[in-house]
């Protein structure tokens, strides 16, 4: 999972882009901010396109151009300016990347997001190559509902595209049930999928460049709430074995969209020990947020030497880490009166790293920060990580238990 010892010997050293040049970034939300402070600290400059007038992207960037991300001026600002640009989220419009590429590196390609923005797309280009994914179908019309296989049921019924954090999605256990989630997400293209008996839920983030190489981070343990990423855990509480099956399946999956950048491959763990892919995200991830204070290199920094067509950094973990997602609920109070979170409380101990994100207006469900709690041990980060969640009142502390 290490980078070259010998960095110097990288292939694609002669057309790296030097510190001091500017970088392009489609996308102002927080995932953008933290490549923005990570492009920033090895000396580039950042430009980003995001329509928001205030955005977390934006308000770090060098420059903000606020426009929508079709906007031919902005892009053609963006064009001249930057040596190389890339994006935050995997729905930013295919054309924009298109235009872009015509005049400067983009990582990663329009065609391995085209992949990840659609559910169908997805499936489809996972199974047949080879990887293990949960049975699924696919439904574009009330016939495909109509001829879906019993032996999906239960399942889960989620929109091809624009879905995340548990939107756009119903769990079903009968025919008619299928039926009225499919009506009720408008009959646009969906999948059904069988629902698992789960052991455990994990991520991989992994990075590659033009030449092929990948660097992996160590496999990361995800427990969810309401749909949302709760809590992640790294290094996993797998058995070796299941991990570097884990790793080897995304570097695999990487290789086979012929990827650049960074990408997170997230999977079920079946009670048997069967390991099937969910889904992909083409950037940085959730998940991948301890990386930014436990590992040698962060998945942030990475994206911006592989963007930069530098050699990768080493992605050894160094210490454990218990990652957990601040929403906009630790804003209010039970009366539903808004309220600043305890931040001193939290801060009071010495391992844990805060990161929050500089969104003005909390929402339920929105990710806000988060903060990586680290430990000798990993049972001693687990100990951290519980008790901030009981300072800040989130639910669910027990679920994190020791290993």
């Amino acid at each position: 999972m290490n980078a070259p010892a010998d960095p110097s010997q990288d292939p694609s050293s002669a057309d790296a882009i030097a510190p001091g040049h500017w970088l392009g970034l489609l996308g102002g939300g927080q995932l953008g901010r933290m490549f923005c402070m990570a492009a920033q600290s090895l000396g580039y400059r950042v430009a980003v396109i995001d329509p928001a007038d205030a955005s977390p992207a934006g308000s770090v960037a060098d420059l903000h151009l606020r426009a929508d991300y079709l906007d031919g001026a902005a892009l053609e600002r963006m064009a001249t300016l930057c040596r190389a640009a890339t994006t935050e989220f995997e729905n930013v419009p295919a054309a924009a990347l298109d235009f872009l590429a015509r005049r400067l590196r983009v990582t990663p390609s329009a065609a391995s997001v085209a992949i990840a923005q659609d559910r169908i797309s997805e499936k489809t280009f996972l199974s047949g190559s080879g990887f293990a994914v949960t049975p699924f179908a696919v439904l574009r019309g009330d016939a495909d509902v109509a001829k879906a296989s019993s032996t999906l049921l239960p399942g889960i019924v989620k929109s091809a595209r624009l879905g995340y954090d548990g939107k756009g999605q119903a769990r079903v256990a009968t025919h008619e049930e299928t039926a009225s989630a499919f009506a009720a997400l408008g009959r646009n293209p969906c999948v059904l999928e069988r629902l698992i008996d789960l052991a455990c839920e994990v991520s991989v983030v992994v990075a590659r460049g033009d030449d092929g190489r990948t660097a992996a981070w160590p496999v990361a343990e995800n427990l969810h709430r309401d749909g949302i990423l709760d809590v992640s855990i790294a290094p996993a509480r797998i058995e070796p074995t299941l991990a570097a099956r884990a790793v080897e399946t995304a570097t695999g999956i990487a290789a086979a969209l012929d990827y650049r950048g960074v990408l997170c491959v997230e999977m079920f763990v079946a009670s048997g020990g069967e390991l099937l892919v969910n889904e992909i995200a083409p950037r940085p991830h959730n998940s991948g947020h301890y990386t930014i204070d436990a590992c040698v290199t962060s998945q942030f920094e990475q994206q911006a030497r592989i963007l930069a067509g530098m050699p990768p950094g080493a992605t050894d973990q160094h210490t454990p880490a218990v990652m957990v997602n601040l929403l906009g609920d630790l804003w209010f109070d039970s009366d539903g009166r808004m309220r600043a979170p305890a931040w001193d409380r939290v801060l009071a101990h010495p391992a844990c790293k805060l990161h929050l994100y500089g969104k003005h207006e909390p929402r339920r469900g929105r990710k806000m920060g988060h903060a990586t709690c680290l430990g000798a041990t990993l049972d001693d980060a687990l100990a951290t990580a519980r008790a901030i969640r009981r300072t800040l009142g989130i639910r669910g502390v027990d679920a994190i238990s020791a290993g």
